[in-house]
């Protein structure tokens, strides 16, 4: 089972089916796609700032490998720590892209591929629209036309007027 987080995108004026085509579901666990490709998964899911940083990284791990006296194979077992890291935390780089940019988090599904996770959690959330419809108060009747305020002054508390002793 594959745990993912789902995220709604800001509204527009859209209709309804178009905004849920929207959702983003974010699958949960390690990224072999951020592992394995790291740099162009980033570029594929626009995270711009994570990928400067990639390669701020990766350039400076390459001066540092040229410059410092260290083994042959010291430089290969930083970049593949590297490359694990992102694929560890490849997907809350997408969550937090996706908070930033105002998506509203709508919590997370359980589903064995991302289609039946999809389909589990648009049959809870149609059915929580439907609900919260059906919940709306009715509007509220104006008040009579014929009635003002109360004529008198108004009794708050046990001192209808202040200073008095009654």
């Amino acid at each position: 089972m594959a745990v993912y987080s789902v995220f709604e995108p800001p509204a527009r004026d859209r209709a309804a089916a178009e905004h849920a085509e929207g959702f983003a579901f974010v699958r949960d666990g390690f990224s072999w796609g951020a592992a394995v490709f790291g740099p162009l998964w980033m570029l594929r899911h626009r995270l711009w700032l994570g990928l400067a940083l990639y390669v701020a990284v990766a350039v400076a791990l390459m001066v540092a490998a040229r410059y410092l006296p260290a083994p042959h194979n010291a430089l290969g077992v930083v970049v593949f720590a590297l490359a694990v890291l992102l694929g560890l935390e490849g997907p809350s780089l997408r969550r937090q892209k996706l908070r930033r940019r105002g998506w509203r988090d709508l919590g997370i599904v359980v589903g064995d591929d991302l289609e039946a996770a999809e389909r589990r959690f648009f049959d809870t959330w149609v059915a929580r629209q439907r609900e919260q419809r059906a919940a709306r108060p009715a509007p509220r009747a104006s008040p009579p036309v014929g009635r003002g305020p109360p004529s008198g002054p108004e009794v708050i508390g046990l001192f209808p007027d202040p200073g008095s002793n009654r």
